[in-house]
Protein backbone atom coordinates (compact mmCIF):
# COMPACT_ATOMS: atom_id res chain seq x y z
CA UNK A 1 0.00 0.00 0.00
CA UNK A 2 1.50 3.69 -1.05
CA UNK A 3 1.22 6.07 1.49
CA UNK A 4 2.04 10.18 1.81
CA UNK A 5 3.18 12.27 4.84
CA UNK A 6 1.70 14.79 6.22
CA UNK A 7 4.95 17.88 6.20
CA UNK A 8 3.03 20.18 8.88
CA UNK A 9 1.03 21.13 12.03
CA UNK A 10 -0.60 19.28 14.76
CA UNK A 11 -0.19 15.49 12.40
CA UNK A 12 3.20 16.49 10.90
CA UNK A 13 4.75 12.96 10.18
CA UNK A 14 1.75 10.88 10.15
CA UNK A 15 1.57 8.76 7.26
CA UNK A 16 -1.55 8.99 5.17
CA UNK A 17 -2.87 5.58 3.04
CA UNK A 18 -3.02 6.21 -0.33
CA UNK A 19 -5.31 4.67 -3.30
CA UNK A 20 -4.07 3.27 -6.30
CA UNK A 21 -4.92 4.75 -8.96
CA UNK A 22 -4.52 5.74 -12.39
CA UNK A 23 -3.32 9.18 -12.63
CA UNK A 24 -2.90 10.40 -8.94
CA UNK A 25 0.18 12.66 -8.74
CA UNK A 26 0.45 13.32 -4.54
CA UNK A 27 1.74 17.00 -4.99
CA UNK A 28 5.31 16.63 -3.44
CA UNK A 29 6.91 17.53 -0.21
CA UNK A 30 9.09 20.09 -1.52
CA UNK A 31 5.82 21.98 -3.60
CA UNK A 32 3.47 21.26 -0.42
CA UNK A 33 6.29 23.58 1.75
CA UNK A 34 6.32 26.07 -0.33
CA UNK A 35 2.52 26.49 -0.61
CA UNK A 36 2.31 26.61 3.30
CA UNK A 37 5.03 29.25 3.43
CA UNK A 38 2.86 31.26 0.82
CA UNK A 39 -0.25 30.83 2.79
CA UNK A 40 1.12 30.67 6.19
CA UNK A 41 1.58 27.75 8.39
CA UNK A 42 -1.74 29.04 10.46
CA UNK A 43 -5.12 28.36 8.65
CA UNK A 44 -6.91 28.87 12.00
CA UNK A 45 -10.43 29.55 10.86
CA UNK A 46 -10.07 29.44 7.34
CA UNK A 47 -12.83 27.05 5.39
CA UNK A 48 -10.75 24.96 2.61
CA UNK A 49 -12.13 23.21 -0.05
CA UNK A 50 -9.94 20.66 -2.08
CA UNK A 51 -11.89 20.17 -5.64
CA UNK A 52 -10.00 17.38 -6.72
CA UNK A 53 -9.32 15.56 -3.61
CA UNK A 54 -7.05 12.61 -5.05
CA UNK A 55 -4.89 11.53 -2.27
CA UNK A 56 -6.68 14.56 -0.18
CA UNK A 57 -3.01 15.62 0.85
CA UNK A 58 -3.33 19.59 0.58
CA UNK A 59 -6.86 19.31 2.48
CA UNK A 60 -4.71 17.31 5.28
CA UNK A 61 -2.45 19.52 4.90
CA UNK A 62 -4.52 22.44 5.59
CA UNK A 63 -6.80 20.68 8.45
CA UNK A 64 -3.32 19.86 10.21
CA UNK A 65 -2.60 23.62 10.42
CA UNK A 66 -5.70 24.75 11.83
CA UNK A 67 -8.48 25.19 9.23
CA UNK A 68 -11.55 24.88 11.07
CA UNK A 69 -13.25 23.13 7.79
CA UNK A 70 -12.09 21.23 5.07
CA UNK A 71 -14.21 19.70 2.51
CA UNK A 72 -12.52 16.98 0.48
CA UNK A 73 -14.77 15.75 -2.83
CA UNK A 74 -13.54 13.24 -4.97
CA UNK A 75 -15.69 11.05 -7.39
CA UNK A 76 -13.46 8.13 -7.46
CA UNK A 77 -14.27 4.98 -4.75
CA UNK A 78 -10.69 3.81 -4.32
CA UNK A 79 -9.71 7.42 -3.67
CA UNK A 80 -13.16 8.13 -1.42
CA UNK A 81 -12.17 5.06 0.72
CA UNK A 82 -8.73 5.81 1.28
CA UNK A 83 -9.80 9.41 2.07
CA UNK A 84 -12.29 8.24 4.67
CA UNK A 85 -9.87 5.50 5.67
CA UNK A 86 -7.54 8.95 6.60
CA UNK A 87 -9.70 10.80 8.53
CA UNK A 88 -10.96 7.57 10.65
CA UNK A 89 -7.11 7.14 11.03
CA UNK A 90 -6.19 11.05 12.29
CA UNK A 91 -9.07 11.55 13.33
CA UNK A 92 -9.88 14.79 11.31
CA UNK A 93 -13.52 15.46 12.60
CA UNK A 94 -13.11 19.01 10.53
CA UNK A 95 -12.74 17.33 7.43
CA UNK A 96 -16.00 16.48 5.32
CA UNK A 97 -15.94 14.34 2.85
CA UNK A 98 -17.81 14.70 -0.58
CA UNK A 99 -18.30 11.28 -2.81
CA UNK A 100 -19.05 12.95 -6.09
CA UNK A 101 -18.54 14.97 -9.77
CA UNK A 102 -16.18 17.94 -8.79
CA UNK A 103 -18.29 20.36 -11.32
CA UNK A 104 -21.44 19.30 -10.20
CA UNK A 105 -20.57 20.62 -6.67
CA UNK A 106 -19.03 23.51 -7.44
CA UNK A 107 -22.48 24.34 -8.98
CA UNK A 108 -23.95 24.41 -6.14
CA UNK A 109 -21.48 24.45 -2.80
CA UNK A 110 -23.20 24.25 0.79
CA UNK A 111 -20.55 27.21 1.47
CA UNK A 112 -18.08 29.43 0.57
CA UNK A 113 -14.83 28.93 0.76
CA UNK A 114 -11.23 31.28 1.45
CA UNK A 115 -8.76 28.41 0.49
CA UNK A 116 -9.74 26.68 -2.90
CA UNK A 117 -7.41 23.50 -4.15
CA UNK A 118 -7.05 22.88 -7.66
CA UNK A 119 -5.46 19.47 -9.22
CA UNK A 120 -8.07 18.38 -11.45
CA UNK A 121 -6.83 15.34 -13.82
CA UNK A 122 -5.07 17.05 -16.78
CA UNK A 123 -5.97 17.29 -20.30
CA UNK A 124 -9.57 17.34 -19.24
CA UNK A 125 -10.12 21.53 -19.56
CA UNK A 126 -11.47 20.78 -16.00
CA UNK A 127 -9.72 24.36 -15.37
CA UNK A 128 -11.96 26.44 -17.34
CA UNK A 129 -14.79 24.50 -16.56
CA UNK A 130 -14.73 25.58 -12.69
CA UNK A 131 -14.16 29.36 -13.73
CA UNK A 132 -17.86 29.89 -14.05
CA UNK A 133 -18.69 28.69 -10.45
CA UNK A 134 -15.59 31.12 -8.57
CA UNK A 135 -17.96 33.54 -7.61
CA UNK A 136 -20.36 31.76 -5.63
CA UNK A 137 -17.92 29.16 -4.61
CA UNK A 138 -15.20 31.65 -3.10
CA UNK A 139 -15.37 34.47 -0.54
CA UNK A 140 -14.22 38.09 -1.48
CA UNK A 141 -10.36 37.34 -0.08
CA UNK A 142 -9.89 33.82 -0.98
CA UNK A 143 -6.83 32.31 -2.52
CA UNK A 144 -6.37 29.66 -5.33
CA UNK A 145 -4.18 27.08 -5.18
CA UNK A 146 -3.73 25.81 -8.86
CA UNK A 147 -1.61 22.41 -9.64
CA UNK A 148 -1.65 21.69 -13.80
CA UNK A 149 0.51 20.58 -16.94
CA UNK A 150 0.75 24.21 -17.84
CA UNK A 151 1.47 27.36 -16.70
CA UNK A 152 -2.25 29.08 -15.20
CA UNK A 153 -1.79 32.98 -15.46
CA UNK A 154 -5.51 33.03 -14.41
CA UNK A 155 -8.84 31.73 -13.21
CA UNK A 156 -11.46 34.04 -13.92
CA UNK A 157 -10.62 37.28 -11.84
CA UNK A 158 -7.98 35.46 -10.15
CA UNK A 159 -4.51 36.59 -11.40
CA UNK A 160 -1.48 34.12 -10.35
CA UNK A 161 0.97 35.89 -7.92
CA UNK A 162 3.08 33.28 -7.19
CA UNK A 163 4.53 30.87 -9.27
CA UNK A 164 6.55 27.59 -9.11
CA UNK A 165 7.38 24.01 -11.23
CA UNK A 166 8.27 21.05 -9.72
CA UNK A 167 9.11 18.30 -12.75
CA UNK A 168 6.21 18.60 -15.28
CA UNK A 169 4.13 20.30 -12.82
CA UNK A 170 3.25 23.96 -12.68
CA UNK A 171 1.85 25.59 -9.66
CA UNK A 172 0.71 28.68 -8.34
CA UNK A 173 -1.03 30.57 -6.28
CA UNK A 174 -4.18 33.30 -7.52
CA UNK A 175 -5.49 35.89 -5.83
CA UNK A 176 -8.67 37.93 -6.74
CA UNK A 177 -6.63 41.08 -9.14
Amino acid sequence: MSRIRIIGGQWRSRLLPVAAVPGLRPTPDSVRERLFNWLGQDLDGLHCLDLFAGTGVLGFEAASRGAASVTLVERDARAFGKLREAVELLPAPQVRLVRGDALEFAAQPPQRFDVLFLDPPYGKGLLDRVVPHLPHLLTDDAVIYCEAEQPVPALGDYRATREGRAGQVHYQLLERS
